[in-house]
């Protein structure tokens, strides 16, 4: 599913995001925090974050996996009563890119990303809107493989542009 592998994505790089990747994001969101989730897919994330006593105020995709999950664009979405977005967005750059922009412009929004992204050119122009890099590590992405992705993750704080550098929370020992 990565730059160095061989395997073929899944349609619309729905892979769902387990537990262990969502810990390390944790720890950057305020008791309660009410969000909105975008990319919702089969509701993995909703899970993990509600389950840690956050509070999901929405969730939507294009192709809902479960009920509860309403189908919308992300790129056309608004803000409702939440105070951040939190998705693991497609990693696709044509659709990555707009939704970095279309996103933040509304509220602070944290992207699960591949981690190399942030030293590629292509993320120039998206870096005065990023705030903070939490690092995750290799994520395994297919339940019952025995190994992990080949790529490292992070979750990404992206807000409305400004100047200064982002900050960046390494993994915890």
């Amino acid at each position: 599913m990565g730059k160095r592998s061989s395997f073929e994505r899944l349609p619309r790089d729905f892979y769902p995001t387990p537990a262990e990747a969502v810990k390390p994001l944790l720890a950057h969101l305020r008791p309660g925090t009410v969000f909105a989730e975008p990319c919702a897919g089969n509701g993995a994330l909703v899970d993990h974050l509600t389950a840690a006593g956050h509070v999901c105020a929405w969730a939507s995709d294009l192709e809902p996996q479960r009920a509860d999950i309403h189908e919308n664009d992300a790129l056309t979405c608004g803000i409702g009563a939440a105070e951040c977005y939190i998705t693991n967005s497609p990693w696709r750059r044509d659709i990555l890119h707009p939704l970095i922009v279309h996103l933040s412009n509304l509220a602070p929004t944290w992207l699960l990303l591949d981690a190399d992204w942030i030293h590629t050119r292509q993320a120039a122009p998206y870096l005065s809107r990023l705030r903070r890099i939490v690092s995750v590590g290799r994520v395994k992405w297919i339940p019952d493989s025995p190994f992990t992705g080949k790529d490292n993750c992070a979750w990404h704080l992206f807000d409305v542009p400004r100047e200064g550098a982002a900050a960046f929370y390494g993994r915890a020992a």
